[in-house]
């Protein structure tokens, strides 16, 4: 049974990788990097600005010059083939994890026929992407956010709330229990996800809009590919025998 676990964790975990990095090269990465450009422009007009007060009132001079020194800054893989590679292993990592803990409850129901892993994909969408993103939608380099500890909380007790609550929707055989499941899920957004005392973004507002739609879409087709080729290559070897 070990063996079977971690040979569908490895192999569906990789599958899925591939298909996650595939998708964020060519939609969600570019709108990063666009609106890196505009994160990274800010500073330099605010750089301008304090030189030009500088030179209008001298005596400041020195102190600004001494607020602008900066230390060199860590080490942060290069656009192209480094950002790629460096974005496909880390995905590999959370892919193979979250294949580790669909083969785990594999054992506990196994899907019947590979389509039913779908519908399991779907759901670790729903616990780890679409419920999350309902309180915090995915964020763009140079927006403003809550802080990032009050932030990490909610998103525990969202995901473990929408998994409890699914888990009971989908296997509680009385209604009450149903009941309890849907209550469940709503308590998260009932108390609310932290947000920043003001809403800001560098980047513009359609650009934010759009990459809120690709990570949303990206990450429903990864747990699809990682719910189906999960369930194939748990079911195979009943397949085969």
């Amino acid at each position: 049974m070990f063996k079977r676990i971690a040979q569908t964790a490895g192999f569906a975990g990789l599958l899925a990788a591939i298909v996650l990095t595939l998708l964020q090269s060519l939609w969600v990465t570019p709108l990063i990097l666009q609106a890196e450009t505009y994160e990274n422009s800010a500073p330099t007009e605010a750089v301008v600005a304090e030189h030009s007060h500088a030179a209008a009132t001298p005596e400041h001079s020195h102190a600004a010059v001494a607020g602008h020194s900066h230390d060199a800054e860590a080490w942060a893989p290069e656009d192209g083939w480094q950002r790629t590679l460096a974005t496909g292993l880390s995905n590999l990592v959370v892919a193979v994890g979250f294949a580790l803990m669909l083969a785990g409850l594999f054992t506990l129901r196994a899907p019947g026929q590979t389509w039913q892993g779908l519908l399991w994909g779907l759901g670790g969408f729903a616990t780890f992407s679409l419920a999350p993103s309902a309180g915090l939608q995915p964020e763009l380099p140079g927006t403003a956010a809550a802080e990032l500890l009050l932030r990490q909380y909610w998103w525990i007790g969202t995901a473990v709330a929408t998994a409890a609550g699914l888990g009971l929707l989908a296997f509680a055989r009385h209604w009450a229990l149903r009941i309890v499941g849907v209550l469940i899920l709503a308590i998260p957004h009932l108390i609310g996800a932290p947000q920043p005392e003001v809403h800001s973004s560098l980047a513009p507002e359609a650009l934010e809009h759009e990459f809120i739609l690709a990570s949303l879409l990206t990450n429903a087709l990864f747990w699809s590919a990682l719910g189906l080729a999960a369930a194939w290559f748990y079911t195979r070897p009943q397949q085969s025998a």
